[in-house]
């Protein structure tokens, strides 16, 4: 726990030792010869100890300039109008048109990552706390195969592996230990005889502050909930700049709650109330200080981020190309599926939990030739916070402007049910239009792998993505959706073959079929075309 406190507690003090230095550079180039190699080792020491021995060092630091620069400081450092450059609490997005550079969003990704996420690697006890009854008890799934999804969580993680599980019941898991006293106490005994553990995993949605703190001095070891391992597994994936803010901005609940808890913890050793610096603001009211700035920043990033997103989804719209969110329980085929429609030879399918957590655009043809945009999201699952889903409201916010929604469902996976209901709330929290909900294709994907499927759902479409089994049956449905969903038209229009016409429809329309006219001059096109479109050619070519 001390390791944790020194993490939290002094990391933050030196963010704003560091800041109030930069400014009294910027503001009086003299104090560079002032400030010594010795104080600036001091300045950096101040994380690698205890919280005790900070607050000395600081105020040491603090009675090193007699002009009260380094105060100073601090103080405009409160205003948001005195930041500058990089490192202001809130940047308009205007000033850059909206660039943010990969310099900004990897230094917003790596300050104050919550500790123990993204770091080592573990050997993990798995715990699964059984709810026998309540609004946590979970009604379309077994506690092995929750056990199952929570063993598959960990091994998405390289380099961490599954030491030993254990499933115990529990009639009232929000006690702060989560099980009754003699459950505890032997679960205790079970992880204390493993051999090298050095994490445990409890399989609910998300642990106290208190409690996890509680565990974690009983046990010894460090202690994750799914959110925390989720966001483990998300900051090794993350990619993209989009990604990476996204997670940056989920792990703020974390930060918040755990700073809570470990300034509680130093009152009552006499600390956590105790004014820095001079600059009126205890040590817990500027921690708040600094995640509500960098909660500010990382919003206002992706605010600008989703401005790009809106004029490349204004774009796509357009060209007039059907655009087609192909969505699903996390691992359940889309990006196989999508690849397997497109020919998308840069696609490169994983079978693992959170492989893909960008939305990524695909181009893909219909059988009447009708070019669409398949986009691939974040995969699902289930009990996670509210919190987690927000934060990645940018990225699924694609979905709210598609014309379609094909749902891939693993119809192999024996909570292939349980998984269907998981995504249909998630979408209904999005809020998604129920027109696009009544309309969503339903995929019932690695057919191949069901022994004896059979379907009690006649809407569904069964597929093999990875056999390309079945696609075909597919792309029809999907076409007469999209005609249907996008109010275009199938007609055929006659055309003079001395004039531009067909050209024109060919790259303003879907030209499916060309028959000869009768005549030289004269050709039959069947094609399909927007409304929007129709209009223009019949203003453009004076047709009635």
């Amino acid at each position: 726990m001390d390791v944790i406190r020194r993490s939290v507690v002094a990391k933050p003090v030196l963010v704003v030792c560091r800041s109030a230095w930069r400014r009294s550079l910027q503001s009086n180039p003299t104090n560079v010869a002032m400030f010594t190699t010795i104080q600036r080792k001091r300045l950096l020491a101040c994380s690698a100890q205890s919280p005790e021995t900070t607050y000395g060092r600081i105020k040491s630091l603090q009675s090193f300039s007699s002009s009260r620069t380094f105060s100073v400081s601090l103080c405009k450092f409160k205003s948001k109008n005195s930041s500058t450059g990089h490192e202001s609490a809130v940047d308009d997005g205007d000033s850059e048109e909206d660039f943010i550079g990969d310099a900004e969003v990897e230094e917003l990704f790596q300050q104050q990552i919550p500790t123990g996420i993204g770091e080592e690697d573990h050997r993990v006890f798995i715990v699964h706390p059984d709810v026998k009854w309540g609004q946590k008890k979970q009604y379309l799934t077994t506690a092995d195969l929750q056990m199952e999804e929570a063993v598959g969580l960990v091994k998405t993680l390289q380099n961490w592996t599954v030491i030993d599980k254990i499933i115990i019941s529990t009639k009232m898991p929000e006690k702060k230990r989560i099980f009754g006293k003699g459950n505890f106490q032997a679960l205790t005994e079970k992880i204390r005889r493993a051999p090298g553990v050095t994490a445990v995993f409890m399989n609910i949605e998300r642990l106290s502050p208190l409690s996890e703190r509680d565990l974690q001095e009983v046990w010894g070891v460090k202690v994750f909930d799914r959110y925390s391992l989720v966001l483990h597994i998300f900051r090794r994936n993350a990619r993209t700049k989009e990604a990476k803010l996204q997670i940056s901005l989920a792990e703020i609940p974390l930060l918040k709650s755990r700073l809570k808890n470990e300034v509680a913890n130093l009152d009552q050793q006499g600390g956590g109330s105790r004014y820095i610096m001079g600059s009126g603001e205890t040590l817990y009211e500027v921690q708040q200080r600094l995640l509500k700035e960098r909660e500010l920043k990382i919003r206002s990033a992706l605010q600008r981020l989703r401005k790009k997103r809106h004029l490349l989804r204004s774009q796509r719209k357009n060209k007039d190309f059907p655009i087609i969110s192909v969505m699903g329980y996390t691992n359940c085929g889309k990006t196989t599926l999508i690849k397997a429609l497109t020919g998308d030879a840069g696609l490169q399918p994983k079978d693992q939990l959170f492989a893909t957590l960008d939305v990524t655009v695909h181009a893909g043809r219909l059988p009447s030739h009708m070019t669409v945009l398949y986009v691939d999201t974040i995969g699902f699952l289930s009990q996670l916070p509210h919190q987690l889903i927000d934060s990645f409201s940018a990225t699924l916010e694609d979905v709210a402007h598609s014309d379609l929604i094909i749902h891939v469902r693993d119809i192999s996976h024996p909570e292939t049910v349980n998984q269907k209901v998981n995504v249909l709330n998630i979408l209904k929290n999005l809020q998604i239009p129920e027109k696009l909900i009544s309309s969503i294709i339903e995929v019932h994907n690695k057919i191949d792998l069901a022994e004896g499927y059979e379907s009690n759902e006649p809407e569904a479409v069964p597929i093999s993505a990875l056999k390309e089994m079945g696609l075909e049956e597919l792309k029809q449905r999907v076409e007469e959706a999209v005609v249907k969903s996008t109010g275009k038209q199938i007609m055929t229009l006659k055309v003079q073959l001395n004039s531009p016409q067909l050209g024109w429809l060919y790259k303003e329309a879907t030209v499916e079929e060309v028959h000869d006219g009768g005549d030289d001059c004269t050709a039959n096109v069947k094609v399909i075309i927007s409304t929007a479109a129709y209009g223009r050619y019949r203003k453009l070519f004076q047709v009635t």
